[in-house]
């Protein structure tokens, strides 16, 4: 297990996604922040609270659970999940720990569009570890982590897990944390 943030290489992260979302929108006018559910959801808040010590205003941050438009999991057994917030003509900021093969990005857009039809859908993601396997990019990056396909980039955060940090894991030490 290889350590690539500290709390304090994340916190310095999140500040800087925050500068980069407020100059990329020219302010925060009708953004609402959408956590992925557990860890995005975490970090949209953490940005939310950034958002408002330096704009002085507060972002409306909902968590969204993406589970039943994802493609690679038997959704039978789940009710479609409200998403508690209007999203006509806003911008929409999904926030993700780390960002993969792009599925999840994709089954949130498809959550997020059959709400309704916001202006924009921006991506800003902890950590960019690449294999692609859609044409998905994140707007917002932490840190971009070269990573090979078998290891595995695990994401920390206090409020989920009682510890901070980011960390590359082969696959055979997945089970032993």
């Amino acid at each position: 297990m290889k350590e690539i943030m500290d709390a304090n290489s994340i916190k310095r992260s999140l500040i800087r996604m925050t500068h980069e979302i407020i100059e990329k929108n020219k302010g925060i006018e009708n953004i609402i922040l959408v956590g992925i559910k557990t860890r995005g959801a975490t970090l949209a808040q953490r940005l939310a609270e950034q958002l408002e010590q330096f704009e002085g205003v507060r972002v409306p941050t909902v968590e969204f659970d993406i589970r039943y438009w994802r493609d690679d999991i038997d959704t039978s057994g789940f009710s479609i999940p409200q998403l508690e917030i209007d999203t006509k003509d806003k911008i929409i900021i999904l926030v993700d720990d780390v960002l993969f093969k792009g599925r999840t990005v994709r089954a949130a857009m498809d959550g997020i569009m059959h709400f309704g039809r916001p202006r924009q859908i921006q991506l800003a993601v902890l950590v960019d570890r690449g294999h692609r396997e859609l044409p998905i990019r994140a707007d917002v990056v932490g840190k971009n982590v070269p990573t090979s396909i078998s290891e595995i980039v695990k994401v920390y955060l206090n409020e989920n897990d009682q510890k901070e940090g980011v960390y590359i894991l082969d696959a055979d030490e997945v089970h032993n944390v």
